[in-house]
This record gives structure tokens, C-alpha cells and sequence, in this order.
């Protein structure tokens, strides 16, 4: 696991700033802080800082082929890079390393962009193709590495992280307000678009080739929803255990001490269960509780850890520690994200590096295989909307909004207004709705008639329409799924896992993101995902005998923290201090009488406001830290 960086000149008779590529890699040495390597030649600069995982001795990067006309830096793992050496060597290709980018290389040599379709794992690479004087930028298909650039009049500068992206002198902090709305919309800033206006994220699946100034993007792989209803149940789930055991099997490949996360979910136990079945030793499995029950789950942590017989390290998140870390969320955020579970997140990150230097995660199984309660209320919707509206609007409306306000983790009264505040729209914005914080509406009334100016067009939802107008696929389920596999965990989900590990050193694979897991899933019916209301139906057959019963009966809980309760006293300092009326008026983007008023309302029990508050406070955090004009 390593941080990229670069910077390549649109006329080649220049050469990069070697001290400037250097500030950009030192800025990311938390993702690689065991070896650094720069290449400048004519027109290219690249960089890396490198955590090294597999071939610790000769990985060196960057790194090139028999000829030196290829040079690639690359952060991530290329889970089938010995099949690819063997299958490149009967090619006549010379290899000099065991490194998974070594074949990076000679994929390229081979078969230029399509090398891409053969590469199994996670990855942001940089390739530098002398002969053609083209800089290629590649993301996998999923985004699970994050890679951003900027394209500048006479040049384009990369990074893993953003962070690192903002010493180039050349890129601008200038804000991108459409940018910060759907942020406020969705809790994160969807691909292509980054925070500041000069400054893309390379979209997941997605290729960039920059020639002489010359910039072009396309995909080279999407999800295809293609699924058929003669697919057999028996079929699928014997099919599906087969994929989940090499998925799993392939992530353990590594050279450092490895273990795996375990929150009691279904995902993360899956994950361990199909893992201690190929390590030679005991297998470490890491767990955070809470000191608040109603969001604890170690005990179905520590019920799987001795079902599997794993050996089992557990740490709990008090109040006090959380807003220590708060604090931190600056820096370890180079965009805002409105996702308060960063903070467990990153603390169980930094626990699980004391013991060990890759931990595998359960993430992508809730949107590969339907596992979350919107899934469940878009179904009961369906049936709502044939609810006579008077009983609707006089009845139901009224008697939900009465009910008393509860800070327990996903109480009844916070689905039920989520779920009566999401009906008025049609599926994708009431998907929306349900996810995020600030609607459309309440953005015009939030942000300052001056930032709404600005804008290059009112807030709105247009950022799903954009990621549905590209789906395979035509069943609600289906478009639903897309847009979380594309949306909140694309950029939500995975950018917190990446960034919360990579502030602590440690790698973190998704074996429930493989491309076979993924694809496989995406073929099925949509009954074997959602099976009425029962999420996760396939998933779930597939695992009977190989996890607890009662493990398998749990309800979806999360990853969330008491962020509702923290607000009212030990976070309420904090919160009051960042979104206070003078630094709102000295940012000129949000009304103070509208924040406030948001204040009174959660404090005095009225209305539950966890979201929209946290969303606020990540971003102004954000905001001091990273100053944008």
C-alpha cells in the first residue's frame, strides 16, 4: 500500500519541480512510511511513498521494464500478480522482483490499456509511456484507492490524497460550490467532482490518458445488472460460497502480519469464517464496542471470534476519546465527509496496527447484496403510495411527527420521519432523502443569497440522475444498488476506510468487493438479494452452517456512534465553537439564524438533527484547516 503522486508537463522540452514533487510525497508519508522513489525524465515527475506488504527487500518504486520505457508507480495490490508473472514470463517477458507491480509493467509492455481487464485487486496506478509521451491514470473498478488530478493550462498534477495534491503551487483552493451542495446533499462529494474547482477525482472503472496537454477519461469496466429467473437458489448459493472462499483465499496474500475486522455483522463474519479456514496461525480479529448499548456490538463480535476460534482484541470508544478525535478530523479528512463513523473507524484502525499490518474488512456486502433498510423501505413504499393520500397527509404524517424524539441508534421514530420525509419524491430522491442531510430546500434556505449566486446551478439532486443515466440495469433494485455501489460507497464508504487506515499505516482489503463477488451478484435475481423484506437472502443461505444461526437472524445495526447524545453535552463545545455566528458570517456560505436554529431544536429534544450537525461541523473543520477562498 503506497501514496502516488506526479506531475507531467505539456511541453516536453520542461521538467517538473523535483523539490515541489518531494513536498507532495512527504505530505502523504502516513500511507507509505516505509520507502519513498522519484523519477524525473524529461517532461514526467513521478513519486511514491510505499508501506510495504509484499516483496518487502526488492518492491522498490518506481519501477520499469527490460527497456526503461515504461515507469510505473502504483498504491494498492494486484491480488493475481503471480498467475500474471507466469503467464507474462511464457511471453518471453524478464522479471527481476516478486512485486505485484512488477507485472504492472510488463501488462503494459504486453497489451498497453488493455492490461487493465486483467488486473484482480485494488489500485490507483500511474504509467508513464516514454515512446508515446502519454501519462496513464488508472482507478479500480470499484474505487477503493482514491486518485485525484488536476488538469492545468500547461500541465496535470495527480495524488492519492488531496492533501498532497494542494502543494503543487500551480493548483487552486478555490472553492467548487456545486461541489459543497451536493456534499451538503449526499454527505460526500460525488466523482468526477472534488471540493475545489480545479481538482477531478478519477471516477471508479475509470482510465485517463494526458498526451502533450491532451486529457482523455473512460471506463473500462461498469457493473451489468443481467440477471436471469432461471437461476436456480441452490445453484447460486453453492456458486456464491465457492467465489466468497478464493475472494478471501487471495486477500490473505501478504508478507507482514495480517488479521481481519469483526463487528458481529454479517459481512465481517463472513469475511473471518471463509479466512481461518486458509492461515497457518491463529487468526487476530479486531472489534470496537460502546460504552452506549444501543450502538454496541461487541458481544456478537466476541460470540463470532469464539465460534471461529479466532484470537480476539477488543477496545472501546468512550465519549472523551471520540472528541480527542474529532479534533483530528482535519487531517485526517482532505475532503469533508458528513460520515461520523470515521472516528470509530479510524480507532479501530489504529488499534488493530499495534498487532498487525493489513487487516481484511466485511465492506460491500450491504450493497452487492442488498443488505441495507433502505432496500426494505423502498419495497414498503411501493405499497404506501397506494395509500389513499388523505390518510396519508391527515393521519400518518401527523401521528409520526408527534412522536417523541429518541437518540437510540436507528430508533423507530428516526426511520419512521426519515421514511414520511422521503415520500413526496419519486425513487432516486427519495433514496436520497433517506441517506443524506440537507435536501434541495433546505440548502436554499441554509446557504447565504450570495453563495447561492455563485453557484452554477441551484442545489438540487441531479448527482444521482448523472449515476443512473449509466446503469445496466432496469429494476428498482437494481438502479438502487447502482447508485450506492457508485455514491456512498464509492465515495462515502471507501473513502473513509482508505483514509482512516492510511492515517495509521495499515492496509485494509475488501475481499466482498472482488470483481467475481460483484459481477456474480449483479447476475442474480432480484429476489435472492431481497427476498421480501429479508435482506441479504442469498448471502445468508450461503452461509448457514458455516455461521451462527443467531448471527445470521441479527438486524442491520451499523457503524454509528451516539453522535445525538454527544451533541447535547460532551461534542457540544466543540460543535457551538466551529459552527458559532461569527465564524459562519466570516464564511459567508451559511446562514447563522438557520444553524441556530438547528442548535435549539436538537438540544431541546425537539427534532433529532445528528445528520445535518455533523455534516455542518465536519465541514467547517474541514474548512479551518484547509482554508479554501
Amino acid at each position: 500500500m503506497c501514496g502516488i503522486v506526479g506531475n507531467v508537463l505539456a511541453r516536453a522540452d520542461r521538467t517538473p519541480d523535483a523539490s515541489v514533487l518531494k513536498r507532495m510525497a512527504d505530505r502523504i508519508t502516513h500511507r507509505g512510511p516505509d520507502d519513498e522513489g522519484f523519477l524525473l525524465r524529461g517532461p514526467i515527475g513521478l513519486g511514491i511513498r510505499r508501506l510495504k506488504i509484499i516483496d518487502l527487500d526488492t518492491g522498490h518504486q518506481p519501477m520499469t521494464g527490460e527497456n526503461r520505457s515504461i515507469w510505473v508507480v502504483f498504491n494498492g495490490e494486484i491480488y493475481n500478480y503471480r498467475e500474471l508473472t507466469d503467464a507474462l514470463r511464457a511471453r518471453g517477458h524478464h522479471f527481476t522482483t516478486r512485486s505485484d507491480t512488477e507485472v504492472i509493467v510488463h501488462a503494459y509492455e504486453e497489451r498497453g490499456l488493455a492490461a487493465l481487464d486483467s488486473l484482480e485487486g485494488m489500485f490507483a496506478i500511474a504509467v508513464w509511456d516514454e515512446p508515446a509521451r502519454t501519462l496513464l491514470l488508472a482507478r479500480d473498478r470499484l474505487g477503493i484507492k482514491p486518485l485525484y488530478y488536476a488538469h492545468l493550462p500547461d500541465q496535470l498534477v495527480f495524488a492519492s490524497e488531496l492533501k498532497a495534491l494542494l502543494e503543487h503551487p500551480a493548483v487552486s483552493r478555490t472553492l467548487d460550490l456545486t461541489s459543497l451542495s451536493r456534499y451538503l446533499a449526499h454527505e460526500y462529494v460525488p466523482a468526477p467532482g472534488a471540493i475545489f474547482r480545479d481538482v477531478r477525482k478519477l471516477p471508479a472503472g475509470h482510465w485517463l490518458t494526458y498526451t502533450e496537454g491532451r486529457v482523455r477519461v473512460e471506463p473500462y469496466w461498469d457493473v451489468d445488472y443481467h440477471s436471469s429467473s432461471l437461476v436456480r437458489e441452490e445453484e447460486a448459493v453453492e456458486e456464491l460460497r465457492a467465489n466468497l472462499d478464493l475472494s478471501v483465499r487471495r486477500h490473505l496474500v501478504s508478507d507482514v502480519p495480517l488479521g481481519v475486522f469483526l463487528s458481529g455483522g454479517i459481512d465481517s463474519s463472513t469475511v473471518a469464517a471463509f479466512a481461518v479456514r486458509h492461515v497457518c496461525d491463529r487468526l487476530q480479529t479486531f472489534s470496537i464496542g460502546f460504552e452506549d448499548a444501543s450502538f454496541d456490538e461487541s458481544a456478537p463480535a466476541r460470540q463470532v471470534a469464539q465460534f471461529l476460534g479466532t484470537e480476539h482484541h477488543e477496545e472501546v470508544l468512550s465519549p472523551r476519546v471520540a472528541v480527542d478525535l474529532m479534533s483530528q478530523l482535519p487531517e485526517l479528512l482532505d475532503e469533508p465527509l458528513g460520515d461520523a463513523s470515521l472516528i470509530p473507524t479510524f480507532l479501530l484502525c489504529r488499534f488493530a496496527r499495534r498487532s498487525v499490518t493489513v487487516a481484511l474488512s466485511g465492506d460491500g456486502g450491504d450493497e452487492v447484496f442488498a443488505g441495507y433498510p433502505t432496500y426494505q423501505a423502498h419495497r414498503l413504499a411501493h405499497a404506501y403510495e397506494h395509500v389513499p393520500a388523505w390518510v396519508r397527509d391527515r393521519l400518518v404524517r401527523p401521528a409520526v411527527e408527534r412522536l417523541p424524539v429518541s437518540l437510540a441508534n436507528l430508533s423507530l421514530d428516526f426511520r419512521l420521519k426519515r421514511f414520511i420525509e422521503g415520500m413526496p419524491f419519486d425513487a432516486p430522491e427519495r433514496h436520497a432523502v433517506w441517506l443524506g442531510s440537507f435536501a434541495p430546500v433546505e440548502q436554499r434556505d441554509l446557504f447565504t443569497d450570495e453563495a447561492l449566486a455563485q453557484m452554477d446551478a441551484p442545489p438540487s439532486y441531479d448527482a444521482f440522475r448523472e449515476i443512473l443515466a449509466r446503469v445496466r440495469g432496469t429494476s428498482w433494485l437494481d438502479r438502487m444498488l447502482y447508485l450506492d455501489l457508485k455514491g456512498y460507497l464509492g465515495e462515502g464508504v471507501l473513502t473513509k476506510v482508505d483514509r482512516a487506515s492510511m492515517a495509521c499505516s495499515l492496509e485494509v482489503r475488501v475481499p466482498m468487493l472482488d470483481r467475481s463477488i460483484v459481477e456474480l451478484a449483479a447476475s442474480f435475481p432480484g429476489h435472492l438479494k431481497l427476498h421480501g423484506f429479508t435482506t441479504k437472502y442469498v448471502l445468508k443461505r450461503a452461509l448457514r452452517g458455516i455461521l451462527p444461526r443467531e448471527i445470521l437472524a441479527r438486524p442491520k445495526k451499523g457503524f454509528g456512534i451516539p453522535l445525538g447524545r454527544w451533541f447535547r453535552d460532551g461534542l457540544k463545545p466543540l460543535l457551538r465553537e466551529a459552527c458559532s455566528a461569527s465564524v459562519l458570517r466570516r464564511g459567508g456560505l451559511f446562514r447563522p439564524e438557520v444553524v441556530e436554529r438547528l442548535f435549539a431544536e436538537h438540544e431541546e429534544g425537539r427534532r433529532d438533527h445528528r445528520k445535518k450537525l455533523y455534516t455542518l461541523l465536519a465541514f467547517q473543520l474541514w474548512a479551518s484547516r484547509y482554508q479554501p477562498v
